[in-house]
């Protein structure tokens, strides 16, 4: 993968890796997940081709999967444990926690190579929701802003789809290669 210069980095790991076979908020940490070409995390509750949270599949359940992966920064985690959140990884939802790569400047269609093998494809932001309020009081007005213009600022991750497949641990290098031509800002997904 070829790397532009503003995203070279020798710091950007995989810091977590996080499954759940239920549909809850928080997922649990693990050694290790496979991540499966166009279905997601093996063994994980929004695996699957189309979509797979409750709510999206309620509307219409032949919507193609947008969400079979959400990450989220490790620097998120600090920042909101500054802020008194007992906050870890897997429990706001996340099945890879990354350190050193800032996921929200992102533009739509990155691709990330988590590993030897896997390669996900950055489709959107996450939309934090209220069930983030029930895990701890206060903790989705934190991963929401506002920037200079008065617009909504979501922080609590970007999802991705799975291009090539691949075992993701705790360790691995993550490489960034950034779409070709116009790069567009990352929406809700």
């Amino acid at each position: 993968m070829t790397t532009p210069p503003e995203h070279q980095t020798d710091r950007a790991v995989v810091a977590a890796v996080s499954c759940r076979a239920g549909h809850a908020l928080s997922k649990a940490p693990v050694d290790r997940i496979r991540l499966v070409a166009g279905r997601g995390v093996e063994g994980d509750a929004h695996f699957g081709a189309t979509v797979q949270h409750r709510s999206r599949v309620a509307r219409d359940p032949s919507q193609p999967n947008l969400r079979q992966v959400h990450l989220i920064h490790e620097e998120l985690h600090s920042e909101l444990r500054a802020q008194g959140f007992r906050v870890d990884p897997g429990v706001m939802g996340e099945n890879v926690t990354t350190r050193g790569l800032a996921l929200l400047d992102l533009p739509t269609g990155t691709r990330l190579r988590l590993g030897a093998e896997a390669i996900v494809e950055v489709t959107g932001l996450r939309n934090p929701c209220s069930q983030l309020d029930g895990f701890q009081q206060g903790l989705m007005a934190a991963v929401l802003d506002r920037d200079a213009n008065g617009q909504l600022v979501r922080r609590s991750g970007v999802m991705a789809v799975v291009l090539a497949g691949g075992e993701v641990e705790p360790g691995d290098r993550i490489a960034v290669e950034l779409p070709r031509g116009p790069r567009r800002p990352l929406q809700p997904v």
